[in-house]
């Protein structure tokens, strides 16, 4: 993508592009016009992150003298939802599954061969109705505890998702105001375990990204930067603001991905071979191999892994991804001691407000 659109604008202007990273404690800004890149990093604002990137864009546009209109195209790459997740401050959530299978979460692996009735089977044939009933009757539940988004995962929607889909009307209908995440939206794949753990965490981050990205756009076009606008997903490739409003489980890892991408062109131009690339942030520490100048690939990755970083402790999310390992530690993460008298760092981080003691901010 190279932001050819409306390139016959203002012939006489120098053309530009814009690209934002925001993480948990810092936020860059960098602007390539003319051959030459400048960049800028500024404070993370988390009570509305995007007026860090707006003072962040304005900087760097005043450092260059570049006019806003000249700018042709935006790429976002952000931590906002990856730490959300490890740091458990995404919105208050819900999860309607098929009845008998509330404890698919908890349960993740283990097996369970025909102990409760489904309604589809693996081949997409509907076996029971769909009970409508008895999905508005978790309305007054919904509302009793304050949930702001649901995320909807029935058995085997993957092979017929007509009832998630009419679950998702129901709730659109009755509730406008919720984020709603349908599994097959998000994650239209077999295995259960997976499916719901992803669908979940979208919906966990969904407000929160909504917002920001949202209000990120229109404050843009505001200031005179009216051109496409799109998001680094996790597997290291462009979305535009629609798929990532929808599906920000997509964007997970994708300030880690730009990392990732810009270390495996520097190994291929210094012709470097197998390399070991380290982006630490504020909040987390990301790890990513890149052989033969080219970066890992997966389907599947975990996020906040919380038993001593181990496999299988964090959150499994299923989708396309650059591997990486990651940690909850970072330069701002803080310290302290716990109930059985052991030294533990992280996962939750100074951040940007007051930042870490060296900050002197308090």
């Amino acid at each position: 993508m190279t932001g050819g659109e409306g390139l016959d604008r203002g012939a006489d202007e120098p053309t530009a592009r814009l690209a934002i990273d925001i993480g948990g404690t810092f936020t860059d800004v960098a602007l390539e016009t003319g051959g030459h890149l400048v960049a800028t990093k500024v404070l993370t604002t988390h009570a509305a992150p995007e007026r860090g990137v707006l003072d962040g864009v304005a900087k760097v546009l005043d450092m260059t003298s570049v006019a806003p209109s000249a700018v042709r195209l935006v790429i976002h790459g952000t931590t906002l939802a990856t730490n959300a997740i490890i740091e458990r401050k995404g919105a208050r959530t819900a999860l309607i599954v098929t009845e008998g299978h509330r404890d698919a979460l908890e349960m993740a692996h283990e097996n369970r061969f025909e102990q409760y009735d489904i309604s589809v089977d693996r081949r997409g044939r509907v076996l029971i109705p769909l009970d409508e009933d008895t999905v508005h009757a978790l309305l007054p539940v919904l509302d009793e505890h304050g949930v702001e988004s649901v995320a909807v995962g029935l058995i085997h929607g993957y092979a017929n998702p007509a009832h998630e889909r009419r679950i998702g009307e129901i709730l659109a209908a009755e509730r406008p105001a919720l984020a709603v995440t349908l599994a097959t939206g998000v994650c239209p794949e077999v295995r259960e375990y997976e499916r719901l753990s992803t669908a979940c965490a979208n919906a966990y981050v969904r407000p929160l990204m909504s917002r920001y990205l949202k209000g990120l756009a229109a404050s843009l076009r505001e200031r005179g930067l009216d051109c496409p606008f799109l998001l680094m997903t996790s597997g290291g490739g462009l979305t535009t603001l629609d798929t990532a409003v929808t599906a920000p489980i997509r964007l997970v890892e994708s300030g880690p991905a730009g990392g990732a991408i810009l270390a495996s062109h520097l190994a291929r131009e210094l012709d470097l071979g197998d390399v070991l690339s380290f982006d630490m942030g504020g909040t987390t520490a990301k790890l990513c191999l890149i052989d033969g100048g080219e970066p890992l690939h997966s389907r599947t990755f975990e996020v906040a892994r919380s038993y001593r970083f181990k496999q299988g402790s964090g959150l499994p999310v299923r989708i396309p991804v650059i591997e990486m390992v990651e940690i909850g530690a970072g330069g701002g993460s803080i310290a302290g001691v716990d109930d059985m008298e052991r030294i533990h760092v992280g996962p939750e981080s100074a951040g940007s407000e007051p930042g870490p003691a060296a900050y002197g901010r308090g």
